[in-house]
C-alpha cells in the first residue's frame, strides 16, 4: 500500500476525547426555575446562603438540655424546669435544672450540652442523669453547615437531589440555571424495527433508540426522537436538516462504517463538515464527529456525533465521548469520568492491541466479577454490569490485580 493510501493511525480514547472537548463551548442562556424544577440542571452562577444553616444552636437528639458544669457524677437528680419542642424557643436555663428538649429545638441560653433520653431515668418531675456529658455534646452549632453569604453551591454544579436540599436549606425558592441542551437522535438501518411492530425476516428490534434516548434524558437534556431513517442518502440528508434546526447536538447510531449502504459520511459532508475516526478501543471503534449547518440561521451549526450500530459499542462510546461532550456544553464544572482502582476477581488472559472496556460488577467480597460474554452485540452485559474496567492496550489481567473501575453511577 502506498503512503498516500495508507490509513491514518487510530486515535486513542484520550486523544479523541481531548479533541471533542476542545470544540465544545458551554451554553450561556440563563433561566430562573423553582428549586423543585431544577433537578438535572446546571447552575449558571454561584448561589449564596441567605441564612446561617442551622440558624440557631439546636439539638440533634431527643433528651435533656443541661449545664454540663452542674453534673459532677453519675446518678444526680435534677428538676425539669421547662419543655422545648421543635419550633419553639425556651427561656434561660436555671442553674441546677434541666430542660426537656426534642430534636431540632433551639438550645436555651445557659445550656451547653444535651443528654439523650436513653441516658436518663424519669422520676416524676425529676430526672436522674446516668452519664457525665461533655460541653457541646449533641448540639448542632449555628452556622456549622453554612454561614449567611457563604457560597452554598458553585457555578457549574450539576443539580442532584442533595444539591436541591442544600439550596432549600440556604433559603432559595428559585435557582439560576443554564438552559437545557437540546439533542436530536435518529437511527439508520433498514433492518431495524421498533418494538411492538411485527419482526420481518432479516430484521431486528432497535434497542439503541431506547438506550440512547434514555441516556440523553438522564443527563438532563431535552431529547427529540426522530425515529428510524431509511438507508438512502436523501433521507439521511433530510433527517440531518430537520434535526439541525432547533437542536444543539445530533446523535445517530449506525451508518458510520464504509459500506455502500452507510450514508452518514456523505450526508453530513454535504450538509456540514465531518471528521471520521477509528478509535483504538473495544468495543466502539468507529466514531463520527462534525457539525450540520442550520438552514434558517446563517453561520450557525448543530454538533453531530455518529455512534456505531452494535448495541454495546453504541452505549460505551456514548459514555466515553458523548457524555463528557454534553457535560461541557451544559456548562458543568466537573466533566471527568470518576474511576477507582479495584481488585479483579477474574482472569483476562487475551490481551488486545486496543484499549478495552470490560463490563463488570462489584461482588459481595469487594472485588470485580466479569460478565462472561463481552461481545459488542450482547447488551445484557451492560444491564448486568454496574461499571466498566478500563483495560490498557496489550494488557492481560489476573485475579488479584488492581484494575481501573469506572462506575456507571458516575456517568449516567
Amino acid at each position: 500500500m502506498s503512503q498516500a493510501n495508507a490509513k491514518p493511525p487510530m486515535k486513542t480514547a484520550a486523544e479523541a476525547l481531548q479533541h471533542l472537548l476542545s470544540k465544545a463551548i458551554s451554553v450561556t442562556e440563563l433561566e430562573w426555575v423553582t428549586t423543585q424544577e431544577a433537578l438535572g440542571r446546571v447552575l449558571a452562577e454561584d448561589v449564596l446562603s441567605l441564612v446561617d444553616v442551622p440558624p440557631m444552636n439546636n439539638t440533634q437528639m431527643d433528651g435533656y438540655a443541661v449545664r454540663s458544669a452542674d453534673i459532677q457524677k453519675v446518678g444526680q437528680s435534677f428538676e425539669v424546669s421547662q419543655r422545648i419542642p421543635a419550633g419553639h424557643v425556651g427561656v434561660e436555663l436555671k442553674p441546677g435544672t434541666v430542660a426537656r428538649i426534642f430534636t431540632g429545638a433551639t438550645i436555651p441560653l445557659g445550656a451547653d450540652a444535651v443528654v439523650m433520653q436513653e441516658a436518663c431515668v424519669a422520676n416524676g418531675d425529676q430526672i436522674v442523669i446516668q452519664e457525665i456529658p461533655k460541653a457541646g455534646q449533641w448540639i448542632r452549632l449555628q452556622g456549622e453547615d453554612l454561614r449567611a453569604n457563604q457560597v452554598a453551591l458553585s457555578k457549574g454544579t450539576y443539580l442532584r437531589a442533595q444539591e436541591l436540599g442544600v439550596a432549600a436549606s440556604a433559603g432559595h425558592a428559585k435557582l439560576p440555571v443554564l438552559r437545557r441542551i437540546k439533542v436530536a437522535a435518529f437511527f439508520t438501518g433498514d433492518e431495524l424495527t421498533l418494538p411492538g411492530e411485527p419482526l420481518k425476516p432479516g430484521a431486528i428490534y432497535n434497542s439503541n433508540r431506547d438506550t440512547l434516548l434514555a441516556c440523553i434524558r438522564a443527563l438532563g437534556c431535552e431529547a427529540t426522537d426522530l425515529g428510524i431513517v431509511p438507508d438512502t442518502l436523501d433521507a439521511t440528508k433530510a433527517a440531518l436538516r430537520k434535526a439541525s434546526e432547533d437542536h444543539d447536538l445530533i446523535i445517530t447510531s449506525g451508518g458510520v462504517s464504509v459500506g455502500e449502504e452507510d450514508h452518514i459520511k456523505p450526508a453530513v459532508t454535504a450538509e456540514g463538515r465531518l471528521d471520521m475516526w477509528q478509535i483504538a478501543i473495544k468495543p466502539g471503534k468507529p466514531l463520527a464527529f462534525g457539525a450540520v449547518r442550520k438552514q434558517a440561521t446563517p453561520n450557525s451549526e448543530a454538533w453531530f456525533m455518529g455512534l456505531p450500530g452494535n448495541p454495546v459499542s453504541s452505549f460505551v462510546t456514548f459514555l466515553l465521548f458523548v457524555r463528557p461532550f454534553i457535560a461541557k456544553l451544559q456548562g458543568r464544572a466537573v466533566i471527568s469520568t470518576p474511576s477507582m482502582m479495584m481488585r479483579s476477581d477474574f482472569d483476562w488472559p487475551r490481551a488486545d492491541r486496543r484499549n478495552e472496556f470490560l463490563r463488570v460488577r462489584i461482588n459481595s467480597e469487594g472485588g470485580l466479577d466479569l460478565f462472561p460474554n463481552q461481545s459488542s452485540g450482547v447488551l445484557t452485559s451492560a444491564a448486568w454490569a454496574d461499571g466498566l474496567v478500563d483495560n490498557p492496550p496489550n494488557q492481560t489481567i489476573k485475579k488479584g490485580d488492581l484494575v481501573k473501575y469506572m462506575p456507571f453511577s458516575g456517568m449516567i
